[in-house]
């Protein structure tokens, strides 16, 4: 049965396990979550920070570049 739920997406999973899961709960997450298929992880604060994150994505970018077209990094 475990095989089977993992193809399921998360609403199918949830109506699998609670039919008519609506009339308790708010949300999809919050049904979810009380039947334990999802939970939260702790995470580095540092990894939720879009300039982070943006600022790694443009500096792959920019060696990309630099790879394929040449050139000297500014400073």
């Amino acid at each position: 049965m475990l095989g089977y739920i993992a193809l399921m997406n998360l609403r199918e999973q949830v109506e699998s396990l609670l039919p008519n899961w609506e009339r308790w709960y708010p949300s999809l997450f919050d049904a979810a979550s009380d039947l334990g298929l999802i939970r939260a992880e702790v995470c580095d604060p540092d990894s939720l920070l879009l300039s982070r994150r943006h600022s790694k994505v443009q500096q792959q970018a920019e060696d990309a570049h630099r790879e394929k077209w040449g050139g000297l990094e500014q400073e």
